[in-house]
């Protein structure tokens, strides 16, 4: 008889999990959330296979429930990225991250004359594109695409 030899990952009781981040945006999302800052549990998990994505990541947070400003962030990154809500052990809500119509405060403008990168001005962009991901700037119109997106 052969063993299983599959590694189980431990349920979480009450947190979020981020399924299916492309893998090569896994750590650009721990990056941009600033999970290597949190004192929970937090497990990672990459190059995992995925039908859709081919590889994909996962993150489960314990304890962590995501405001709206961090499922953006995570939506501009990981934009086929989707959030377990847990909570005793269930998964009570899924939602898929969309990329909103205007971004506020979370991205930085890529034109270094551009008033927000050389005076105090929160940084608004309209998404023009949610497929391909490019931002227009509100003050300088300069357009920002997923490559060169810095997040603030």
């Amino acid at each position: 008889m052969m063993k299983d030899k599959r590694l189980s990952v431990s349920a979480i009781k009450e947190g979020t999990v981020i399924d299916h981040v492309p893998a090569s945006a896994l750590f650009k999302v721990v990056s941009i959330l600033n999970l290597d800052k949190l004192d929970t549990m937090i497990t990672i998990g990459n190059s995992l296979s995925s039908d859709k994505l081919g590889k994909k990541g996962i993150i489960k947070l314990s304890k962590v429930f995501f405001q709206d400003d961090d499922i953006n962030k995570i939506a501009l990154v990981a934009p086929s990225a989707k959030l377990n809500l847990i909570r005793d052990y269930e998964v009570v809500e899924k939602r898929v991250v969309e990329i909103p119509d205007e971004i506020i405060g979370i991205a930085k403008c890529v034109n270094p004359k551009c008033i927000t990168n050389n005076e105090v001005v929160t940084t608004r962009f309209e998404v023009v594109s949610k497929s391909e991901i490019k931002l227009k700037c509100h003050y300088c119109e300069k357009i920002t695409s997923r490559n060169n997106i810095e997040i603030l």
